[in-house]
């Protein structure tokens, strides 16, 4: 490959394993569980990590080897791992970064499921953790940093209220404490923001979303600097939470459109989010590029786009909401995100259902929030069945 810097998109495109003898233009799937040695020795120097090569598809593969080599070139990142899902490279972080007796702080606004994780499982594991909210100030993200606090967790933009977290800020915080960060990047994908430029030490992604983008197939990431990402793997290798090399060859495929679908996923979003703003029903919409997000400047600063998720809160709350959901004739109704198809979740009865009452109302979600996330179909018939649904739920 030249030595030119290249664009993002050219990366997820021309960034590929070693051609085989074959001469194939399209990587091609390696389904094998193994390799073969050419030696005792070089079995030896393998398993002793003298040298670099495929092991066992729990360890590695050139499939996933390339995911995670484009992924990297995308995002900044030294070094990568791809597990099996994005819980599943969520989880893998923490465990393999926290001990008994460390203390973590998230952002509140999180995913339903690292909710759960921190709540419900890590405790049980002496691992506590602290909530701040998403618009602590300065101080007040200081303040929460314990002696025994190992890292600091957030999202941005959050799942489903699309609040921001300042990485800048969280950056400079955390290197000045001798604190990791790590941040979800999920919504918006490398080609959109890129937290490793602001002081993020790990990025986690469900590739699952918008890196497939068409709902086919499970997987997750987490990329960075080179020393936790070797902590990481050897957690990874020894528990087996290891991407497929099918799904790795789906999603690296996938990589080679992202760009293109990003740009028609913000495009749709924004006009989606700027006609719902006008709607009667409508309380509130959530996109980072509409100015009335209260935290516009800050999307523009650290975001290229808006991103394919929107958030609508209705009048009327729940009833409304199930009134809306059920009245829609051509978007999905769905728990997924980052489809090429538009889907429409109520967070509060599906993916944040595990939450109390108190807890969801303390991220912003209300009973009649409703999640977009904007496809790729003509933005004229997205709107068409919001409005007509909007229509039939009063």
């Amino acid at each position: 490959m030249t030595d030119r810097k290249l664009a993002p998109e050219t990366l997820a495109i021309r960034e590929q394993v070693e051609r085989t003898p074959e001469r194939e233009h399209s990587v091609p799937l390696f389904l094998t569980s193994s390799f073969v040695f050419e030696s005792a020795e070089q079995a030896r120097a393998l398993f002793a990590d003298e040298i670099h090569g495929n092991v066992y598809s729990r360890y590695s593969n050139p499939n996933s080897e390339e995911l995670i080599r484009k992924v990297c070139a995308m995002e900044g990142a030294e070094d990568g791992i791809a597990t099996a899902s994005g819980m599943a490279a969520v989880f893998n972080v923490f465990a393999s970064l926290l001990s008994s007796g460390d203390h973590m702080i998230a952002g509140r606004a999180l995913f339903g499921s690292t909710h759960q994780l921190l709540t419900k499982v890590l405790p049980r594991w002496g691992i506590s953790h602290s909530y701040v909210d998403t618009l602590a100030t300065e101080e007040q993200w200081n303040a929460a940093i314990r002696p025994e606090t190992r890292l600091v967790f957030i999202e941005t933009p959050s799942n489903p209220g699309l609040a921001l977290l300042d990485l800048e800020m969280l950056g400079g915080i955390c290197k000045a404490r001798g604190v990791l960060l790590v941040v979800d990047n999920c919504f918006t994908t490398p080609y959109l923001q890129q937290p490793i430029r602001y002081g993020a030490d790990l990025v986690v992604h469900s590739a699952t979303k918008f890196m497939d983008g068409q709902g086919r197939t499970l997987g997750g990431l987490a990329v960075g600097r080179k020393e936790l990402i070797e902590q990481n793997r050897f957690f990874m290798r020894h528990t087996g939470p290891a991407i497929s090399p099918f799904n790795a060859w789906v999603i690296s495929k996938s990589l080679e459109t992202l760009g293109v679908r990003m740009d028609r996923h913000c495009s749709n979003a924004l006009k989606v989010a700027g006609h719902c703003e006008q709607q009667e029903g409508v309380e509130r919409v959530l996109y980072p590029y509409l100015p009335s997000h209260p935290q516009h400047a800050l999307a523009r600063k650290q975001m290229s786009a808006g991103g394919g998720i929107v958030a609508l809160e209705l009048e009327g709350g729940l009833e409304r909401a199930r009134r809306f959901i059920d009245a829609l004739e051509l978007l999905s109704h769905s728990p997924n995100l980052g489809d090429t198809r538009t889907i429409v979740t109520h967070p509060a009865s599906t993916t944040h259902s595990k939450l109390s009452e108190e807890e969801r109302q303390q991220v912003g979600i209300s009973p009649g929030l409703i999640r977009i996330s904007v496809g790729l179909e003509a933005v004229s018939d997205i709107i068409a069945d919001v409005d007509q649904a909007l229509e039939r739920s009063r």
